[in-house]
């Protein structure tokens, strides 16, 4: 993989991880456009530069996040930043669990049919018309602060459906979920985003021995990294008055191109 490859799809994946938009979608569509050569190892590499952007960009929240998860179990005193600590960490666990079962499913299916593409394409499209609809439809009542054990546990669950249909997006099916039970937009992405980094972390974890530590992956990270951090800047600032439309009507648009690059192919 070329230096200029590497970089183009660290800022792919810093855009699109972020955004609802699947970047799942977006790094297996480009080598299979272009006929690149990208090793799997290179694109869980690239989730480490939006790990850290994450991780950068809410490090105060996770210090106190954890802090207080802390203090609930030690001192038995009880705050906000300590309740959801916990309910992050007991959706994260079946998550994680249901996740790995679903991708070894969904892998073995796509390779045994060689549909992965037509996948990814239908995965778009229909999100893309659900988080819209739930979207418009769902009232703004709940915030981050008062968010219920069954409604984060529900949105972290969901994150489970990212893994057995490429292209549905981690961060699309969480704000979807998020906003079906009436939390608001900004909630709902920074909720989504911080329940992110404990699977993306063991994601890393788990591959790190099979990286290839080149010039070309420590790009790939910078890059990924740095448009990681305007991106989530970018979202919480826009959907404190903006609409998950413009999302929904890219991942269509999106989904449709792919089906017919497919077929045009066949």
């Amino acid at each position: 993989m070329t230096i200029a490859q590497s970089i183009f799809l660290g800022i792919v994946q810093g855009l699109t991880e972020l955004l609802p938009i699947s970047s799942s979608a977006h790094l297996n569509l480009i080598p299979w456009i272009f006929n690149w050569e990208m090793p799997e190892s290179f694109d869980i590499a690239l989730h480490l530069g939006t790990l850290l952007a994450i991780t950068l960009f809410f490090f105060k929240d996770w210090i106190q996040l954890i802090k207080g998860g802390y203090e609930q179990v030690v001192k038995k005193k009880k705050t906000t930043e300590g309740r959801i600590f916990w309910y992050i960490v007991i959706a994260t666990i079946p998550t994680g669990i249901l996740s790995l079962i679903l991708e070894k499913m969904s892998d073995a299916l796509c390779e045994r049919f060689g549909i992965e593409m037509p996948l990814i394409a239908i995965a778009l499209i229909v999100l893309g018309i659900v988080l819209y609809l739930v979207d418009k439809k769902s009232e703004a009542k709940v915030k981050y602060e008062n968010m219920t054990f069954k409604q984060s546990f529900l949105i972290g669950l969901s994150q489970a459906i990212a893994a057995a249909f490429p292209g549905t997006s981690r961060s699309g099916i969480t704000m979807t979920v998020a906003r079906a039970l009436k939390i608001d937009r900004e909630s709902a992405a920074k909720y989504s985003f911080l329940l992110s980094t404990p699977i993306i972390c063991a994601a890393v974890l788990v591959s790190i021995t099979s990286f290839e530590f080149t010039l070309s992956f420590f790009l790939g990270v910078l890059f990924s990294f740095l448009v990681g951090i305007i991106v989530i800047k970018f979202l919480l600032n826009y959907l404190k008055k903006g609409s998950f439309k413009i999302f929904a009507i890219y991942r269509v648009i999106l989904g449709i191109l792919i089906l017919s690059l497919y077929f045009a192919r066949l």
